[in-house]
């Protein structure tokens, strides 16, 4: 029987073993796309305890309490901080199979040395042993950042934002990981929310341009993408619940886009052909810029009316949603690229069941003279499991060309969640491990270290045009 988590984690093979230790494990890390705020990097946080580095803003975790019947005040709420990590540790050991058991464990043994067994029993020892660690000299956000080799950090980042922290990190010869924003353009898109005037308004006067019209907000977008150019952006992010293809005159969508300004009613026809609008003409922008576009598509978010209402969006109340979108995306894509204005792309649907369609799409558009123009992301969110991961590995090889993979990012709004990309590693290695041992690919330790240093970090490098 194998001990838990031994420095061959999840490496089966021979093979495996030394494609990680030889190859992944060296490499640094570019998380090129995650939801940490710019302003704590640039003060260099320190955390005072664990449940504040772990339970300050993690739905993951969030999620798991609520599973184990944990009262919200223990979540979300005001109960003291150790009891609130006690009630997490009590959740945690009942998680076997679940990524965060594994994730976890694996921060407390890279940043805290801590090697036992986080639960109920050794929840206080874990505590005292963190906090400990939390005071050390080199235990803030800038420190774990080093510790954790990574070379770029892609925040995520509203249109509206003044990006005055990420003006600061520039400016600042201390710190050499470079940290870029990343256009993040949703609300200006979301006509039947909540509030879309007063964003729309705020957005008119941060780009000094007076919307009222289709052209208009184009060009207070463009005003904003500059705005960010001059910032070290290199990509964007699209967040959407399903893909739509729908199309309208200028004129019909001008009259749709001011009957939401007056807080009309707009019918779904109209917010689909609004939205396919806006994200042809946002990829064309970025194709100016040279920018990235990332498109995370097909989640049902906030189902929880009563818990939306008293904790708003991202407090872990969205799930799977899935839609068949396959033709308004092939569309989409068709359209862009018979424009000429096919930006970089990567691809991330929430639902693992689409993954041998996004290999195959992508396969459709790819470029001349750019290897992986157009990727499959990463498993996302509910995916980032171990078998989720497999599976996209699995079916982006069968269907597509792993060695131009661009690997792994953590998604997260946490500073220590840089163990994920290791926990990819591993799996990545374990999968490659177990098609040489079978014979399935040559022992060519030369061509296959080479494909997992490029999937670990030279293909990010290339692909979001870093010089890291």
């Amino acid at each position: 029987m194998a001990e838990f988590m031994t420095e061959d984690f999840l490496l089966s093979t021979q093979t495996a073993k030394r494609l990680y230790h030889d190859y992944a494990e060296k490499m640094p890390i570019i998380d090129y796309h995650c939801h940490v705020s710019p302003r704590e990097i640039y003060e260099d946080r320190r955390f005072d305890n664990i449940t504040e580095v772990w339970l300050g803003g993690d739905h993951y975790k969030w999620r798991l309490m609520r599973s184990n019947g944990v009262k919200e005040e223990y979540i979300t709420g005001d109960a003291d901080p150790k009891e609130k990590f006690r009630m997490f540790a009590a959740a945690l050991e009942k998680a076997i199979g679940n990524p965060m058991y594994h994730w976890c464990h694996l921060e407390l043994k890279r940043y805290f040395g801590y090697d036992g067994i986080l639960s109920a029993d050794t929840a206080d020892e874990v505590w005292e042993k963190t906090k400990a660690v939390l005071a050390e000299k080199d235990m803030t956000v800038r420190g774990i950042i080093k510790k954790s080799g990574v070379r770029f950090i892609g925040t995520t980042d509203d249109p509206t934002d003044t990006l005055e922290w990420h003006q600061k990190l520039a400016a600042d010869s201390s710190f050499d990981t470079v940290v870029a924003p990343t256009f993040r353009p949703d609300k200006a898109f979301q006509l039947s929310s909540p509030g879309y005037a007063d964003y729309i308004g705020k957005l008119s006067d941060c780009s000094g341009i007076q919307i009222d019209s289709v052209a208009s907000l184009k060009a207070a977008l463009a005003n904003r993408m500059a705005h960010f150019a001059a910032c070290g952006c290199r990509a964007s992010d699209h967040g959407i619940n399903y893909i739509v293809y729908e199309t309208m005159s200028e004129r019909e969508l001008d009259t749709v886009l001011q009957k939401a300004l007056a807080g009309e009613a707009v019918s779904q026809r109209e917010i689909d052909a609004f939205q396919t609008e806006m994200h042809l003409f946002c990829a064309e922008k970025y194709c100016d810029l040279g920018w990235i576009m990332q498109i995370h598509y097909n989640c049902l978010r906030n189902t929880n009316t009563k818990m939306f209402r008293l904790l708003g969006p991202d407090t872990g109340y969205d799930c799977i949603g899935p839609y068949n979108g396959s033709q308004s995306l092939a569309k989409l894509l068709d359209e862009m690229n018979s424009r000429g204005k096919l930006p970089r792309l990567v691809l991330y649907s929430l639902d693992p069941g689409e993954n041998a369609f996004l290999d195959t799409l992508i396969g459709a558009f790819q470029a001349e003279g750019y290897p992986g123009t157009v990727q499959h992301g990463s498993a996302w969110w509910f995916n980032d499991t171990k078998n989720g991961m497999r599976q996209q590995l699995m079916s982006l090889a069968s269907l597509g060309l792993l060695g131009n993979f661009i690997g792994m990012l953590t998604d997260s709004r946490s500073f220590l969640s840089y163990t994920r990309h290791e926990y990819f590693r591993r799996i990545l290695c374990g999968l490659l491990g177990e098609w040489v041992e079978n014979g399935e690919y040559p022992s060519d330790m030369k061509s296959l270290g080479k494909i997992v240093e490029d999937i670990s970090y030279n293909n990010a490098k290339r692909f979001f045009s870093l010089e890291v």
